[in-house]
């Protein structure tokens, strides 16, 4: 039995603690906040709740492992799963809409030829096909092993397979970038922006994010869009209390300052206030430049994949709204309103262009009584992709960008200025003061080709005893991984360096 030190209460680190305590290890949990769930969290004013976090999410299943290997009771008698349907409807500057059913090729087919012209699903059904490959030829060394020193392969070729082109001359076409997928094979504007946005919302360019990207929309198609009664806020909660159920102990408002060194490994945790914990075991769920802070081991040494950086990501800004009003019956839980301007949203996200400009912005709209005062009101969250900045509030920037995603959600929520009683702006900075997460920014799941550039650090580290979890960690961002990372570190410290992931 060992003890074990884990650093934040992050989703991630938190699967890997109930890992952890029913392996038999004592697990202890210090988180410098008040709660737990990490970016899975929830506002609430004058009887209205919000999701400020991922307000839906896919691959359930890795929850539902979690809950089956750390006790008798299974996922589904914590929460209540639903699957949304249609997954999504998608707005589009010419006017055109389109709802997507939820995990059917064919119903998604025939949605995209009635609503944006024949020929358009059986692009987009294609599409699938080749995605699918993709995800079958990386699934399992990106999110189901741990990231092993021949992750180079994972840096190579590209998965994603090249099409055959009837052209004189050339007989295939590969696409290297996600945005060369939608020129070259989707060609369609609306196809495309379709696709680029599952990227997006991650804060990745699809100019230059590998068109192995192509597994994100494929999970979401294969896997299904899965929200949780009450928000997904009741998934952090339920994971949470399994942890209790197994003795894990949690220590909030304690921030971890330093990590403790002896014999060449981690040997225990050094807290604000200067008390020192021992641990044969640290597991860090915090982002790369915290981490460094952390300890004085050199944990980028050449060679170690995806180097710790200071370079800022991308991150979410939200803006919560409290409608008057009830919600109309079949409205889609989640809509996302296409920007006008790609290149400008593009280029100002990545902190070359001028802003605030008009975003793509996801419109949640879940018909939950939870989540409400009562019948006549509506709770919406909008979400939108910012570039990293320092203080929003300073030149009013905040206010102007969230009047720009009101105006472009009025396209999906008829009537949406005269129903708003008020509203609440969480810009990346807020995010990066209840996080943690260096200026707000949101990790991307690991991806494979581009050089190795789009994956994560692994979860061991150099300095021995001291291991990387969550989303800032191997495979990376999104609920899902973030369990998947749970998974791997306790594998790596149950049964030691060679462990092979999940069978």
């Amino acid at each position: 039995m060992a003890q074990v030190a884990v650093i934040g209460a992050g989703m991630g680190a938190m699967a890997a603690a109930a890992r952890l305590a029913v392996a038999g290890h004592r697990v202890a949990v210090y988180e410098r906040g008040e709660t737990y769930g990490g970016a899975v969290r929830r506002f609430e004013r004058d009887g209205f709740s919000f999701d400020t976090g991922p307000g839906l999410f896919t691959l359930p299943a890795v929850y539902r492992d979690l809950f089956v290997k750390t006790g008798k009771q299974p996922l589904e008698d914590c929460v209540e799963l639903v699957q949304v349907d249609p997954s999504s409807r998608h707005v589009f500057p010419d006017g055109t809409a389109v709802s997507l059913p939820n995990a059917s090729r064919a119903g998604v087919v025939q949605a995209l030829d009635a609503a944006l012209g024949a020929g358009t699903g059986d692009r987009w059904g294609s599409f699938l096909v080749r995605a699918r490959d993709a995800w079958d030829r990386t699934r399992r060394p990106l999110l189901e092993e741990p990231l092993w020193d021949e992750w180079h392969v994972l840096g190579g070729r590209e998965p994603y397979p090249a099409v055959p082109q009837k052209r004189l001359l050339r007989s295939t076409r590969r696409a290297g970038t996600l945005a060369e997928v939608g020129a070259w094979e989707l060609r369609d504007p609306r196809l495309a922006a379709l696709l680029e946005s599952h990227a997006l919302e991650f804060g990745l360019d699809p100019r230059d994010t590998p068109a192995s990207a192509a597994v994100l929309p494929y999970m979401e198609h294969a896997f299904g869009t899965w929200y949780v009664r009450g928000g997904v806020r009741e998934l952090a909660r339920a994971v949470y209390e399994r942890c209790v159920d197994r003795r894990v102990e949690f220590v909030f408002g304690a921030e971890v300052t330093g990590i403790v060194e002896k014999d060449g490994r981690a040997a225990g945790v050094v807290l604000a206030d200067g008390t020192v914990t021992e641990a044969d075991h640290v597991v860090a769920g915090v982002d790369p430049v915290r981490l460094r802070g952390l300890t004085e081991h050199v944990l980028d040494e050449e060679g170690d994949v995806m180097s710790d950086t200071s370079t800022p990501s991308p991150g979410t800004f939200t803006v919560l709204l409290a409608l008057r009003g009830a919600c109309e019956a079949g409205t889609a839980h989640r809509t996302v309103v296409h920007t006008p301007g790609r290149e400008a949203e593009l280029d100002w996200v990545g902190g070359e262009g001028h802003g605030p400009v008009t975003p793509t912005v996801t419109v949640l709209r879940p018909d939950d009584p939870a989540l409400q005062p009562d019948a006549e009101h509506e709770s919406v969250v909008l979400t939108a992709v910012a570039p990293p900045k320092g203080d929003w509030a300073a030149d009013g920037s905040a206010e102007r960008f969230a009047d720009l995603m009101i105006d472009a959600a009025g396209t999906a929520v008829p009537g949406l200025r005269e129903r708003v009683l008020w509203r609440e702006i969480l810009t990346p900075g807020r995010s990066a003061d209840e996080t943690g997460a260096f200026l707000g920014g949101v990790p991307a799941p690991s991806l494979a080709s581009g050089k190795g550039d789009f994956l994560h650090p692994a979860n061991s580290t150099r300095l021995p005893g001291l291991y990387r979890v969550g989303g800032w960690s191997h495979p990376g961002g999104g609920l899902p991984h973030a369990g998947m990372s749970g998974a791997l570190v306790a594998g790596l410290i149950v049964e030691g360096p060679d462990f092979m992931g999940s069978q």
